[in-house]
């Protein structure tokens, strides 16, 4: 079976983030390297969602205040805004090029709307001008979630936006097996974030260590015919192979959210921060673009969310189907590895008063993403488009 596809990062990274983690030195330096060498007024954290937890805090909107966000996140962004007493508006999207209209947006904004949140999908990146010509006219903020987004051109977050998000987690395009940078507009505010991270407890090496101790663990699985090995495991041990790389792959899967969220980064996650954000993602982003487009050249009607967006790079490969188990079963028996659950993402629910984000809900009934692995031939890919093109209901 070809892999869904292989972590973005080498071996000789994951030795040195193992070294990493017995390096005594103070984090402090290394935390500087990092927010000085991405851009001014940024502040490095365990997570993006670590991150947005502290900018809330800080913030302290009045309970029941609205925050109008791109209508597909991860849960997660969701429990953080209920904590703080926030209430998520959707505004539904584009699927052609995963993007959110400006007239929508400002038909979403009432008088209890405190920030407009939206988040660049599957490697895309909506434009930002208009957008952030709305939050101007409203007179809120604007916070861009660039997690899916980062490409290494040094795009750092629209001029605009108030707080630009990029994460570094363990299925990121540059992953250091976690942290995220959040880059403010307002050099006060991006202080008193700051300052209200220093307050936490700081990860632990040991903690660090088993991220990377996971990871190896996955990159040696992803290898084509370790992962023969790993798919006949899985069934004779009647586990389902995709939930369980799914689970490995996922942070803070356990215990309370907000328990583990509000931690600061380890030394060995900055110092692996610092190594990895100096790395150039050409290469493997060419290697991606190339797979996607063997599979649309040679079924170009394929329905891809995403085809028509100005700007991508695709960091996962989503179609739609009216039956996604169906075809993720059809498409294993020819030995492709599809997935319904790479992204961890949900369609935001519209609270009372709010319309539904339509597209968005059918979009997460629909989708399942294709396999993109690098190493894959372009026989193999146009094997793959044949799978689709020829599956019963398409």
């Amino acid at each position: 079976m070809i892999p869904r596809g292989a972590p973005y990062i080498g071996w000789s990274d994951l030795l040195a983030a193992a070294l990493h983690c017995l390096d005594p030195r103070s984090p402090l330096a290394a935390q500087r390297d990092v927010e000085t060498f991405w851009a001014s007024n940024t502040v490095a954290c365990l997570s993006v969602r670590s991150g947005v937890d502290a900018l809330l805090q800080v913030l302290a909107l009045p309970a029941g205040s609205e925050v109008v966000v791109s209508a597909i996140t991860i849960p997660h962004m969701l429990d953080i805004l209920a904590k703080h007493e926030l209430v998520a508006v959707p505004v539904d999207l584009d699927f052609d090029t995963l993007s959110v209209g400006t007239a929508a947006l400002r038909a979403a904004i009432t008088g209890r709307t405190k920030a407009i949140l939206v988040a660049h999908l599957f490697g895309s990146r909506m434009p930002m001008d208009g957008i952030a010509e709305v939050a101007r006219d409203a007179g809120i903020m604007l916070l861009e979630d660039c997690a899916q987004a980062n490409d290494g051109s040094g795009y750092r977050g629209h001029a605009e936006s108030d707080v630009a998000m990029f994460s570094f987690g363990s299925i990121k395009r540059q992953t250091a097996l976690g942290g995220g940078l959040l880059r403010f507009r307002d050099a006060a505010l991006a202080d008193r974030v700051r300052a209200k991270q220093d307050t936490y407890p700081r990860q632990s090496r040991l903690a660090y260590l088993q991220r990377v101790s996971t990871m190896v663990f996955i990159k040696g699985v992803a290898a084509y015919p370790v992962f023969q090995l790993f798919i006949a495991a899985c069934r004779l041990a009647r586990k389902d192979h995709d939930a369980t790389l799914g689970t490995a792959l996922r942070g803070f899967r356990h215990g309370d959210l907000f328990a583990r969220l509000r931690h600061q980064p380890s030394a060995p996650l900055l110092r692996m921060l610092a190594r990895r954000l100096r790395q150039s993602l050409d290469v493997p982003i060419a290697e991606r673009v190339a797979v996607v487009q063997a599979v649309t050249r040679a079924f170009v009607e394929l329905p891809r969310p995403g085809a028509g967006a100005s700007h991508h790079t695709h960091w996962l490969f989503p179609v739609t189907t009216t039956d996604p188990q169906r075809l993720k079963q059809h498409l294993w028996s020819k030995g492709f590895d599809a997935t319904a659950g790479a992204s961890n993402l949900l369609s935001v629910p519209a609270p009372e008063g709010h319309r539904a984000a339509e597209n968005a809900e059918r979009f997460m009934r629909e989708v399942l993403y294709l396999p993109l692995y690098p190493d894959a031939t372009t026989t193999q890919m146009q094997s793959l488009a044949r799978a689709l093109r020829d599956y019963e209901p398409a």
